[in-house]
């Protein structure tokens, strides 16, 4: 039985697109200018408000009612991928219903916002399966097409089953959280061991745990870690959560924070030519991808 309860659309859609929680990320961590070829990154993500209402609200339902338990709910609904299956290219334009009117710095669609995420990847010269991470990140944010609230599909991730991190974005409305009153997932190590590692540690429920799901047969573990944990700022921005972790983990690290900038500073106004680039993606998707994927 489920143990979610019924939400208003506020509640479902606190905010105006999915791009407002990125929005709020790059009010914190501002990064260099290498990767935000088309205009300065003060100039990313200008709103007139440097504190949304909206971005506080949907923290306000993230940390209420991402529970250790709606974790587990959603692992076992979706992690069987039995809603849909298509080929790989109808899957792009499958995410391309999740249009965003609102971001202010991109008319484009979710597919050329993924391409010019691969395309700074590539032009740096990383590995191909690293372009094909920048390629296929977001997928996961197909979530929001089978109506899951937008706190269950973005957000900063954190653990479940355990203390929560003060350096959490918001980490007051976690009193909210029924787990907030559980002693057992109240300690720093929770219902997990010491120097467990994050490969046995549940996150919040969302895109970045889907996506890896989704592709953790078809990519090398730096790129499924990129995958897995780049929404998990308490952990590779504030460098929290090393007791959780193990030497793998530590490791893994630097590639983790190799992709953050491009996924958050790769948008620009002129579109990709998808003509030009298609055969590079077909040969690449063809190369580490089966023919259709499951959601």
């Amino acid at each position: 039985m489920s143990t979610t309860p019924k939400f208003t659309e506020k509640e479902i859609n606190p905010l105006g697109s999915l791009d407002e929680w990125e929005d709020a990320v790059l009010e914190r961590y501002p990064d260099p200018e290498a990767i935000a070829s088309s205009k300065s990154t003060e100039a990313y993500r200008n709103y007139d408000a440097p504190e949304r209402d909206t971005v506080r609200e949907f923290y306000r339902l993230n940390h209420t009612y991402q529970t250790y338990d709606f974790v587990q709910e959603k692992r076992a609904d979706y992690l069987r991928f039995n809603k849909k299956e298509m080929p790989v290219w109808e899957a792009f334009d499958f995410l391309n219903q999740l249009v965003d009117d609102s971001d202010p710095d991109t008319d484009l669609d979710q597919f050329q916002h993924l391409l010019q995420t691969a395309e700074a990847i590539r032009r740096d010269g990383h590995p191909d399966w690293m372009v094909l991470v920048g390629l296929m990140h977001d997928m996961g944010k197909t979530l929001c097409l089978f109506g899951e609230p937008q706190w269950a599909v973005v957000g900063d991730t954190f653990p479940v089953g355990c203390a929560y991190s003060d350096k959490i974005v918001y980490p007051e409305f976690f009193k909210n959280n029924p787990d907030f009153n559980n002693p057992e997932y109240q300690t720093p190590t929770g219902v997990y061991k010491k120097g467990c590692g994050l490969r046995n540690v549940h996150m919040s429920w969302g895109h970045d745990e889907y996506v890896y799901q989704m592709m953790k047969d078809s990519l090398p573990e730096s790129g499924l870690y990129m995958l897995r944990y780049h929404s998990f700022y308490s952990w590779h921005r504030e460098g929290d959560y090393e007791q959780l972790l193990d030497d793998h983990d530590r490791e893994m690290l630097k590639w983790v924070k190799l992709f953050n900038p491009y996924d958050l500073y790769s948008k620009n106004p002129v579109p990709p030519d998808w003509k030009q680039l298609r055969p590079y993606y077909e040969d690449l998707v063809a190369k580490y991808l089966p023919k259709t994927l499951k959601f």
